[in-house]
């Protein structure tokens, strides 16, 4: 095993993975080439005849996949996906321009154009993909091929936006994480300060809003001119047919939010361009363009040293945690504007909380933690992995979640596809890396963040062990040393917030009782650290017991759609009632005895689950399943928060 590896072994996340890399990659592939995601890049590299087809930021599609692929094949060699992983890789590297610029929109549709509409058309959003898939090809593969693609991309982006100014800022973040990913394989400072560059200038920009105005204007007639040229290739091929995009997810949209966008744009809110970065101490606008900001701006702290953005962003991360976030970690309320909306606007039925704001979300603590070594961070991470992220892939893994609402009438289901395809390759770039955020560690110190079934050799400390985790049906976790240096060694363990008692015991004995009052919510500051210092040795065996009582998760009074509602938790699971599992019980009329509460696992449910039983007040008779799961057996009414009497 190379050095410092960790390995996802088996477990709930085992399983998770096999289906990502022998399900979900391959199902993507092909919908990649039946939208013709693919054929775009054949259309530019080879001259293949056809139409471009898809939004005009398809391409990034087409890179999260080459990302995920890359990291799962060193841990599932498949031929059949290295072959795909090679077709696109040759395709990119034919279709890029001499200078590095690669967007098939502009190639195709308006050849010699560059950045027109920085806030709305995502060149550079797609720039920032197709770096990130050839730094993840290098680092997972160790080829160059792909790598030599994203630095000349780099590039072209340093040598045309560094003398620019404050309007010349990405209207949807990604780049900048790109940039960033970058300089720390390269070593390349102009890359750096180009993403410096970026954040440094968002929210400069003055006149913001009569250039966005000048930006929809002109993304219109672009727009109609492409649809005019269909129309002209359709009736000069007749036997090439363009398919039509899948039909755009489903959201229940409340009043107004039309002219809340609106609004919410002109503002520079949507773009986060209403102020500097430093400055941004309120979660707003479009919540995954927002999560991607923060990430990028947490990533630069870390490299710098400076901590330039972290006040702010720690304010932000307060305010979305406590004011602007759903109880599954679910963050942007609002459709349309696909973000966020004021304080406790939190509206269970309207809730969008994109499948990518909760990956974005992911990536942000993922940053923060190795910023501030602060529990929090990881603990948000776990819960918004098992809930608001892990519910967007269906158990098959070709059937996906784009918004998830809190409560639904049987409009929203799983589909195969969507028009905007964004989230599927994001899940499956994001589960193929998880064995990445388990630990961290340092010289003297390993620390445990997600109890995750894993083997870890970390040859620097002279350290391996691997941890046996019953998560998330089960809260014991066994973590097994089998190479222990000869130094006194500090393990320490993640608290969850949600943990009211924990055992430890070292090698059979009983080592440590540890107890905290329930949080009555969500409340990751409360998580924390266990740290274990001594003098380790092999076969040192240490159990961890974490109990998973049935809790509520309890809205805040000021959620006014919400008042005297919960939602059940058990470990880091939030639970859902699914009108499959409950016949004959109105569901969104229903209201829980609290007192009636247990919980049972069901192995012929759903592949096997523990589910909360319990009773209304009625007599009639409820099952809670997990939240990420419900959808997955066809049409369905769905519930998270509900009326509980006696909660207290």
């Amino acid at each position: 095993m190379p050095a410092n590896k960790s390995t996802i072994t088996g477990g709930f996340w085992g399983a998770k993975q096999s289906v990502n890399a022998q399900k979900a990659i391959f199902h993507q592939w092909e919908q990649l080439e039946a939208s013709g995601c693919i054929d775009n890049f054949r259309i530019l590299a080879e001259g293949q005849a056809g139409f471009r087809q898809g939004w005009f930021f398809a391409d990034s599609d087409a890179y999260k996949w080459l990302e995920a692929a890359a990291v799962i094949l060193p841990y599932n060699p498949d031929t059949r996906l290295a072959e795909k992983v090679e077709t696109l890789i040759s395709l990119i590297y034919k279709a890029q321009d001499t200078d590095g610029y690669l967007y098939t929109y502009n190639q195709i549709h308006f050849p010699g154009t560059r950045w027109v509409n920085l806030q709305i058309e995502h060149e550079l959003y797609c720039h920032g993909h197709l770096i990130e898939a050839g730094v993840t090809h290098f680092e997972c593969l160790g080829e160059d091929r792909l790598l030599a693609v994203a630095r000349k991309a780099a590039d072209c982006i340093v040598t045309d936006f560094m003398p620019m100014g404050p309007r010349h800022t990405p209207g949807h973040e990604e780049i900048e994480m790109a940039l960033l990913r970058l300089y720390r394989v390269t070593g390349e400072q102009d890359t750096l300060a180009m993403a410096r560059a970026f954040l440094e200038r968002r929210g400069r920009s003055p006149w913001f809003a009569p250039a966005l105005l000048r930006e929809f204007i002109s993304n219109n007639r672009r727009v109609r001119q492409v649809e005019a040229e269909k129309q002209v290739y359709q009736k000069a091929q007749p036997g090439q047919k363009v398919p039509p995009l899948p039909p755009e997810n489903e959201a229940v949209k409340p009043p107004g939010i039309g002219l809340r966008f609106m609004w919410n744009a002109l503002t520079g809110k949507f773009f986060q361009q209403h102020r500097p970065v430093d400055r941004q101490t309120v979660p707003v606008g479009h919540a995954v363009r927002f999560a991607y900001l923060e990430t990028a701006a947490a990533m630069l702290d870390g490299m710098t040293g400076e901590n330039r953005y972290l006040p702010a962003m720690s304010q932000a991360w307060d305010r979305m945690v406590q004011k602007r976030m759903y109880p599954t970690g679910g963050i942007g309320s609002l459709p349309v504007i696909e973000g966020f909306g004021r304080d406790y606007e939190l509206d269970p039925e309207t809730a969008y909380a994109e499948t990518c704001a909760a990956l974005g979300c992911l990536f942000w603590n993922r940053e923060m933690s190795q910023l501030t070594g602060d529990a929090r961070y990881s603990d948000l991470f776990e819960w918004q992995l098992y809930n608001a992220a892990l519910v967007g892939m269906g158990q098959s893994g070709d059937a996906y979640f784009y918004n998830n609402p809190l409560s639904s009438g049987g409009a929203v289901q799983r589909r195969p596809w969507y028009e905007v395809p964004c989230c599927p390759s994001n899940l499956s770039r994001t589960f193929a890396r998880l064995q990445e955020d388990i630990l961290r560690y340092q010289p003297g110190e390993v620390r445990i963040e997600q109890y995750i079934t894993s083997q870890h050799d970390i040859d620097g400390l002279k350290l391996a062990f691997s941890i046996d985790s019953g998560f998330p049906w089960q809260g014991i976790v066994r973590i097994r040393l089998q190479q222990a240096p000869r130094e006194s060694l500090i393990l320490k363990l993640r608290r969850p917030s949600w943990a009211t008692e924990i055992r430890i015991t070292l090698n059979g004995a009983p080592y440590e009782a540890l107890h905290q009052e329930d949080p009555g919510g969500l409340n990751p500051a409360q998580a924390g650290w266990i740290s274990i210092q001594r003098v380790w040795s092999e076969g040192d065996l240490l159990a961890v017991e974490f109990a998973m009582p049935v809790r509520f998760i309890r809205m805040d009074d000021r959620v006014r759609s919400c008042r005297g509602r919960a939602a059940l938790a058990c470990g880091p699971l939030v639970y859902c009632l699914e009108s499959l599992d409950n016949p004959g019980v109105e569901l969104f009329g229903v209201r829980l005895d609290s007192a009636s509460l247990e919980t049972r696992f069901v192995p012929a449910l759903l592949g096997g689950v523990r589910v909360i039983g319990g009773r209304s007040t009625d007599g009639s008779p409820l099952t809670f399943i997990p939240y990420h799961l419900w959808g997955n057996r066809g049409p369905s009414l769905m519930k998270v928060l509900i009326a509980v009497v006696n909660m207290d």
